[in-house]
């Protein structure tokens, strides 16, 4: 529930930043395909903290599809919540 909860956060984020269509995203794509190389990632992931009120860990910002980004901001936001 909280996947599917961030992952519509998350989309809303790309929406507003880059403009790019929540309906056209598949999650399990590369985020390469919508045009998301790295610098546009950080930049993304820089907007997710900021959203999410967390740090996002350096070990996973070599994410390749919005589903493995949103776990990673899954198990991030349950580990800071537990501190």
């Amino acid at each position: 529930m909280a996947h599917s909860s961030t992952l519509s956060e998350i989309l809303k984020i790309i929406k507003g930043l880059y403009d790019i269509d929540p309906g056209s995203i598949d999650p399990n794509q590369s985020l390469a395909t919508f045009g998301l190389d790295s610098l546009l990632l950080a930049e993304l992931i820089f907007a997710i903290e900021d959203h999410f009120h967390i740090s996002y860990p350096e070990s996973r910002m070599h994410v390749q599809t919005l589903d493995e980004l949103v776990q990673a901001v899954d198990e991030t936001r349950a580990l800071e919540s537990v501190v």
